[in-house]
Protein backbone atom coordinates (compact mmCIF):
# COMPACT_ATOMS: atom_id res chain seq x y z
CA UNK A 1 0.00 0.00 0.00
CA UNK A 2 1.74 3.13 -0.95
CA UNK A 3 0.39 4.91 2.46
CA UNK A 4 -2.82 7.47 1.05
CA UNK A 5 -5.63 6.59 -1.05
CA UNK A 6 -7.41 7.28 -4.56
CA UNK A 7 -10.29 7.98 -6.25
CA UNK A 8 -10.72 8.49 -9.89
CA UNK A 9 -13.34 10.43 -11.78
CA UNK A 10 -14.73 11.97 -14.70
CA UNK A 11 -14.20 15.33 -15.91
CA UNK A 12 -16.26 17.36 -19.33
CA UNK A 13 -13.38 19.74 -20.76
CA UNK A 14 -13.90 21.37 -23.97
CA UNK A 15 -15.44 18.51 -26.12
CA UNK A 16 -14.22 15.62 -24.42
CA UNK A 17 -13.93 13.44 -21.43
CA UNK A 18 -10.94 12.90 -19.18
CA UNK A 19 -10.29 9.93 -16.47
CA UNK A 20 -8.16 11.78 -13.53
CA UNK A 21 -7.14 9.89 -10.90
CA UNK A 22 -6.39 12.03 -7.37
CA UNK A 23 -6.08 11.86 -3.66
CA UNK A 24 -9.10 10.28 -2.31
CA UNK A 25 -9.46 13.53 -0.16
CA UNK A 26 -7.23 17.08 1.22
CA UNK A 27 -6.06 14.94 4.54
CA UNK A 28 -3.75 12.04 2.71
CA UNK A 29 -0.42 12.31 3.75
CA UNK A 30 2.63 9.59 3.02
CA UNK A 31 6.47 10.78 3.05
CA UNK A 32 7.76 7.69 4.99
CA UNK A 33 11.32 8.26 2.55
CA UNK A 34 11.11 11.78 3.08
CA UNK A 35 11.37 13.45 0.23
CA UNK A 36 8.20 15.64 -0.02
CA UNK A 37 10.55 16.75 3.13
CA UNK A 38 13.74 17.64 1.48
CA UNK A 39 11.96 19.29 -1.25
CA UNK A 40 10.44 21.73 1.05
CA UNK A 41 6.93 20.11 1.00
CA UNK A 42 5.07 20.41 4.80
CA UNK A 43 2.56 17.67 5.61
CA UNK A 44 -0.43 20.16 5.38
CA UNK A 45 0.80 21.24 1.91
CA UNK A 46 1.99 17.92 0.99
CA UNK A 47 -2.10 16.21 -0.79
CA UNK A 48 -2.44 19.92 -2.84
CA UNK A 49 -0.70 18.41 -5.82
CA UNK A 50 -3.03 15.52 -6.04
CA UNK A 51 -6.27 17.59 -5.74
CA UNK A 52 -8.31 19.03 -8.62
CA UNK A 53 -9.35 22.81 -7.64
CA UNK A 54 -11.74 24.91 -9.49
CA UNK A 55 -8.55 26.97 -11.18
CA UNK A 56 -7.17 24.09 -12.75
CA UNK A 57 -9.90 22.78 -13.78
CA UNK A 58 -10.68 26.64 -15.08
CA UNK A 59 -7.33 26.13 -17.15
CA UNK A 60 -8.01 23.42 -18.58
CA UNK A 61 -10.96 24.21 -20.18
CA UNK A 62 -9.09 27.44 -21.20
CA UNK A 63 -6.29 24.95 -23.07
CA UNK A 64 -9.18 23.36 -25.04
CA UNK A 65 -9.60 26.33 -27.12
CA UNK A 66 -6.50 28.06 -26.42
CA UNK A 67 -4.10 28.57 -29.64
CA UNK A 68 -1.51 26.46 -29.31
CA UNK A 69 0.28 25.79 -33.08
CA UNK A 70 3.85 26.24 -32.78
CA UNK A 71 4.30 27.19 -28.96
CA UNK A 72 6.79 25.16 -26.85
CA UNK A 73 4.43 24.78 -23.69
CA UNK A 74 5.02 24.46 -20.24
CA UNK A 75 2.91 24.18 -17.10
CA UNK A 76 3.99 24.96 -14.04
CA UNK A 77 3.00 22.96 -11.08
CA UNK A 78 1.21 20.73 -12.89
CA UNK A 79 -0.18 18.05 -10.19
CA UNK A 80 -2.28 15.48 -11.84
CA UNK A 81 -1.80 17.25 -15.56
CA UNK A 82 -5.25 18.23 -16.02
CA UNK A 83 -4.33 21.13 -18.46
CA UNK A 84 -1.31 19.24 -19.68
CA UNK A 85 -3.53 16.25 -20.76
CA UNK A 86 -6.25 18.78 -22.61
CA UNK A 87 -3.39 19.76 -24.90
CA UNK A 88 -1.81 16.69 -25.48
CA UNK A 89 -4.83 15.10 -26.63
CA UNK A 90 -4.48 18.60 -29.10
CA UNK A 91 -1.50 17.93 -29.96
CA UNK A 92 0.36 20.63 -28.58
CA UNK A 93 4.44 20.46 -27.58
CA UNK A 94 3.41 20.84 -23.89
CA UNK A 95 6.03 20.12 -21.02
CA UNK A 96 4.92 19.26 -17.61
CA UNK A 97 6.89 20.34 -13.97
CA UNK A 98 6.00 20.09 -10.38
CA UNK A 99 8.34 19.37 -7.56
CA UNK A 100 6.62 16.75 -5.36
CA UNK A 101 7.87 13.61 -5.38
CA UNK A 102 4.65 11.89 -7.09
CA UNK A 103 3.14 14.12 -9.53
CA UNK A 104 5.54 12.79 -11.93
CA UNK A 105 3.49 9.14 -11.24
CA UNK A 106 0.15 10.82 -10.97
CA UNK A 107 1.01 12.67 -14.39
CA UNK A 108 2.05 9.35 -16.07
CA UNK A 109 -0.90 7.60 -14.83
CA UNK A 110 -3.60 9.39 -15.96
CA UNK A 111 -1.93 10.21 -19.46
CA UNK A 112 -2.54 6.42 -19.54
CA UNK A 113 -6.22 6.34 -18.50
CA UNK A 114 -6.81 9.03 -21.31
CA UNK A 115 -5.13 6.59 -23.88
CA UNK A 116 -2.38 9.62 -24.52
CA UNK A 117 1.39 9.49 -25.11
CA UNK A 118 3.90 10.13 -22.39
CA UNK A 119 3.96 13.86 -21.75
CA UNK A 120 7.60 14.95 -21.19
CA UNK A 121 7.86 15.66 -17.13
CA UNK A 122 10.67 17.72 -15.35
CA UNK A 123 11.21 17.82 -11.51
CA UNK A 124 11.92 21.63 -11.13
CA UNK A 125 11.83 23.67 -7.82
CA UNK A 126 11.26 27.47 -8.45
CA UNK A 127 14.56 28.35 -7.05
CA UNK A 128 16.40 26.13 -8.83
CA UNK A 129 18.38 25.67 -10.43
CA UNK A 130 16.92 23.61 -13.79
CA UNK A 131 19.07 24.08 -16.65
CA UNK A 132 17.18 20.74 -18.64
CA UNK A 133 14.24 22.39 -18.36
CA UNK A 134 14.40 24.64 -21.37
CA UNK A 135 12.67 27.95 -22.69
CA UNK A 136 9.26 28.49 -23.66
CA UNK A 137 6.99 30.38 -25.52
CA UNK A 138 4.24 29.90 -23.37
CA UNK A 139 4.22 29.10 -19.56
CA UNK A 140 0.70 28.36 -17.60
CA UNK A 141 -0.22 27.83 -13.96
CA UNK A 142 -3.29 27.72 -12.05
CA UNK A 143 -3.56 28.83 -8.53
CA UNK A 144 0.26 29.59 -7.92
CA UNK A 145 0.58 32.02 -5.78
CA UNK A 146 -0.79 31.34 -2.31
CA UNK A 147 2.34 31.98 0.13
CA UNK A 148 4.40 35.11 0.83
CA UNK A 149 7.31 34.05 -1.22
CA UNK A 150 5.88 32.86 -4.00
CA UNK A 151 5.44 35.92 -6.46
CA UNK A 152 9.58 36.64 -6.33
CA UNK A 153 9.98 32.65 -6.74
CA UNK A 154 7.49 32.35 -9.55
CA UNK A 155 8.86 35.89 -11.57
CA UNK A 156 12.61 34.48 -11.07
CA UNK A 157 11.50 31.17 -12.28
CA UNK A 158 9.83 32.47 -15.43
CA UNK A 159 12.36 34.93 -16.31
CA UNK A 160 14.94 31.83 -16.57
CA UNK A 161 12.42 29.98 -18.65
CA UNK A 162 10.83 32.20 -20.85
CA UNK A 163 11.59 33.35 -24.09
CA UNK A 164 12.32 37.46 -25.07
CA UNK A 165 8.82 36.67 -26.65
CA UNK A 166 6.53 34.87 -24.55
CA UNK A 167 3.55 34.70 -22.87
CA UNK A 168 2.63 33.64 -19.54
CA UNK A 169 -1.08 32.21 -18.41
CA UNK A 170 -2.35 32.08 -14.55
CA UNK A 171 -5.79 30.95 -13.78
CA UNK A 172 -6.11 32.22 -10.10
CA UNK A 173 -9.07 32.03 -7.63
CA UNK A 174 -8.51 35.39 -6.17
CA UNK A 175 -5.09 35.03 -4.09
CA UNK A 176 -3.63 38.23 -2.24
CA UNK A 177 -0.09 37.90 -3.75
CA UNK A 178 -1.37 38.08 -7.27
CA UNK A 179 -0.60 42.22 -7.26
CA UNK A 180 3.23 41.99 -6.04
CA UNK A 181 3.27 39.43 -8.96
CA UNK A 182 2.15 41.36 -11.79
CA UNK A 183 4.13 44.02 -10.21
CA UNK A 184 7.16 41.87 -10.50
CA UNK A 185 5.93 41.15 -13.98
CA UNK A 186 5.98 44.71 -15.16
CA UNK A 187 9.19 45.16 -13.68
CA UNK A 188 10.35 42.30 -16.47
CA UNK A 189 8.52 43.92 -19.54
CA UNK A 190 4.83 42.04 -19.46
CA UNK A 191 2.05 43.67 -20.02
CA UNK A 192 -1.38 41.92 -18.23
CA UNK A 193 -4.42 41.67 -18.66
CA UNK A 194 -7.10 39.49 -17.00
CA UNK A 195 -10.67 38.39 -17.33
CA UNK A 196 -12.86 37.07 -14.95
CA UNK A 197 -14.48 33.75 -14.71
CA UNK A 198 -16.71 31.53 -12.59
CA UNK A 199 -14.48 28.73 -10.99
CA UNK A 200 -16.40 25.72 -10.27
CA UNK A 201 -16.29 21.99 -9.34
CA UNK A 202 -19.41 19.81 -10.34
CA UNK A 203 -19.81 19.05 -6.68
CA UNK A 204 -19.09 23.05 -5.47
CA UNK A 205 -20.49 26.23 -5.96
CA UNK A 206 -18.87 28.28 -8.36
CA UNK A 207 -16.33 31.36 -7.30
CA UNK A 208 -15.00 34.01 -8.89
CA UNK A 209 -11.53 34.08 -10.15
CA UNK A 210 -9.60 35.20 -12.65
CA UNK A 211 -7.50 34.43 -15.86
CA UNK A 212 -4.52 36.48 -15.98
CA UNK A 213 -2.39 36.82 -19.21
CA UNK A 214 1.07 38.91 -19.32
CA UNK A 215 2.37 38.96 -23.00
CA UNK A 216 5.83 40.08 -23.24
CA UNK A 217 6.90 40.70 -26.95
CA UNK A 218 4.37 39.69 -29.82
CA UNK A 219 3.26 36.28 -28.22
Amino acid sequence: MPGYTVETTRFHIGADDYDIRALSNRQQYADADGLAERAGISSAAWPLFGVVWPAGLALAEEMSTFAVAGKHILEIGCGLGLSSLVLARRGADITACDRHPLAEGFLRHNTDLNGLPPIPYRSAAWEGPNDELGHFDLILGSDLLYERDHPALLCGFIAQHAYPVAEVLLADPGRGYCAQFSERMAAEGYTLTERWLHFALSDKPASQGRMLSYVRGHA
